[in-house]
């Protein structure tokens, strides 16, 4: 990833905050019925996690019996899961091999950070790891257009935002069909969707 791309710098922000976020994240279970209905849908099964940032979501998973690929470009992250013992390896899924197949790929919270020009083709990566049948859990923050967002840290994210419709009208194109939407209770303009691949 080059240096001065939007991407490498919202990486670099989560860098220097990760302990904060772990902090500030932990509990919280903003997306617990969505993984309870992933781990449902995929009992035993082998999924892979996007972005797992301090592995909150991933042990909700696992605790539900569920294999976890744990994965995340922030070295900070992947630094606070290994603290933990857990397994956890350094992935870039717009430049990497996803590898597969997986029952169930998650991005939680992750794909607000990737470029318009990269989506398409991340979604259709995501498509290529997967099982016939296998599961797509996603959430995204609604609205239009892209903008540089300051958190708390006063550290700049960037973030693209999609309209529901779109977001299943590109989850269609690659092949995954939304088998269940919501909008989240807990965070103001979020939607969360599980989709199939067809």
């Amino acid at each position: 990833m080059e240096p001065d791309t939007n991407n490498a710098r919202t990486v670099e922000s989560y860098e220097l905050i990760a302990d904060d976020y772990a902090r500030e994240t932990a509990g919280s279970r903003v997306m617990a019925g969505a993984l309870d209905r992933l781990a449902e849908a995929v009992p035993g099964g082998h999924v892979l996690e996007i972005g797992s940032g301090p592995g909150w979501d991933a042990d909700q998973l696992e605790e539900a019996g569920v294999s976890v690929r744990r994965t995340d470009i922030t070295q900070a992250f992947i630094d606070q899961q290994r603290a933990r013992g857990k397994e956890v390896d350094r992935l870039d899924a717009i430049n990497d091999d996803l590898g597969g197949p997986y029952d169930a790929v998650v991005a939680i919270h992750v794909l607000q950070h990737v470029e318009p020009d990269d989506f398409t083709a991340v979604l259709s990566k995501v498509a290529g790891a997967l099982r016939p049948g296998g599961r797509f859990l996603v959430s995204i923050p609604i609205g239009e257009g892209t903008s540089w967002e300051e958190g708390d840290s006063g550290r700049p994210y960037y973030r693209v935002l999609r309209s529901e419709d779109d977001l299943l009208a590109e989850l269609k194109r690659a092949g995954l069909t939304p088998a269940w939407t919501e909008r989240s209770a807990h965070e103001d303009g979020w939607v969360c969707v599980l989709a199939q691949l067809r």
